[in-house]
């Protein structure tokens, strides 16, 4: 029978969220007539980091008001379920909530068998993305050019590779690859999406190079992409692409939490300065409780001569790297070339051994 479990970032399974020990007990029994195993969190802070990810949650009816005040993003593949007397205001509830359906037992004990044995079927039959996204500790910190780099690494891997831009406010990604003039969708266009994505439909509209996509920003107006349009595209993302990089904007909303929550690792990148890392700790507060896997790239040259793992250490988290000065790299830049196309220097080193630590498989080096 399927119990509490701790999963690889890479297995996707149902989550369900209930402190009731009568209704948990009924739908591990479920769950195993479905087939499948599943996840268990007793509360919404328990739920945060695997909310996005899972293919279907189930939100027993003791913990649908808590998950309320949670403000936990609205996603698909949601159910209230609980006994009959205690979801008398299901309804009412699972709209607040943004649930699909509410599953009132023991009634729909036949329904909720087929909804888990859908999962085991998808599970089996469909490869999930690797998701990595990369949040600046402080303005200009250099999280664009290190999630530009590792996308460039992935494709030059054969990985079919995404790199989602989540920050309105950076100028956007396509610049960061010289693909500024190329055809294809921007954010705009899709802010309506808000279900299924069709993955091909969406790879064949942006721009691309290669096995490497790019969902950027234009230069248009500013506008505010919805948690639904995000978290339809991280999921087509999911299905049809092998490596998925999302740059994250430094103050969090809606939309970033979405994608912050959906990713298998995140790096908070930090320039090896005193007030750099003073400034990351307010970042690492609020990226923290959605990320269960997030570690600090610290970038050179230190002034003071603050050393990485200082700065590690002042942040209470693991250090995945540091990156040398790379005076070349801007300049580069200026001429529209992608970072670590090359294959070469302190930051396509870096970028290989995360894409490798992530996907086991090797990444390409210099030509």
């Amino acid at each position: 029978m399927p119990s509490r479990t701790s999963v690889p970032p890479d297995r996707r399974l149902p989550l369900v969220v209930t402190s009731d020990g009568d209704l948990l007990d009924d739908l591990l029994r479920l769950a195993a007539a479905g087939g499948v195993e599943v996840e268990v969190a007793a509360d919404p802070a328990a739920a945060r980091t695997r909310w996005r990810p899972s293919p279907l949650v189930l939100v027993g009816s003791d913990q649908a008001q808590p998950c309320l005040r949670a403000r936990l993003p609205r996603r698909s593949g949601l159910v209230l379920v609980g006994r009959a007397g205690d979801v008398e205001s299901g309804w009412q509830v699972a709209d607040l909530l943004g649930a699909e359906h509410v599953a009132v037992l023991p009634a729909a004990e036949p329904w909720l068998v087929d909804r888990f044995a859908e999962c085991g079927i998808e599970g089996a039959a469909t490869a999930s993305a690797r998701m990595v996204a990369l949040v600046g500790g402080r303005g200009g910190a250099g999280a664009s050019i290190l999630a530009g780099g590792l996308a460039v690494t992935a494709a030059r891997a054969r990985l079919r590779t995404l790199l989602l831009d989540a920050d309105p406010l950076g100028g956007g990604l396509d610049l960061v690859l010289g693909w500024e003039q190329m055809e294809g969708l921007r954010w705009p266009a899709l802010t309506g999406a808000d279900g299924r994505v069709d993955a091909p439909a969406l790879v064949r509209a942006l721009p691309s190079r290669g096995d490497l996509v790019v969902l950027s920003w234009d230069r248009g107006d500013l506008i505010a992409v919805p948690a639904e349009a995000v978290a339809a595209t991280l999921d087509a993302a999911r299905r049809g692409r092998d490596f998925v990089v999302v740059d994250l904007p430094r103050q969090l909303d809606d939309a970033a939490v979405t994608a912050l929550q959906a990713a298998d690792r995140a790096f908070v990148v930090v320039p090896a300065e005193l007030r750099a890392t003073a400034a990351a700790a307010r970042v690492v507060t609020a990226v923290a409780p959605h990320c269960s896997d997030l570690s600090v790239i610290v970038r050179g040259p230190a002034p003071g001569r603050l050393r990485a793992t200082e700065v590690a250490k002042a942040l209470g988290l693991p250090l995945a790297g540091s990156l040398r000065p790379e005076p070349g790299l801007c300049r580069g830049l200026e001429r529209g070339e992608a970072p670590a196309a090359g294959g070469r220097g302190p930051l396509a080193e870096l970028c290989q051994r995360i894409v490798t630590e992530l996907t086991g498989q090797p990444a390409a080096g210099a030509a």
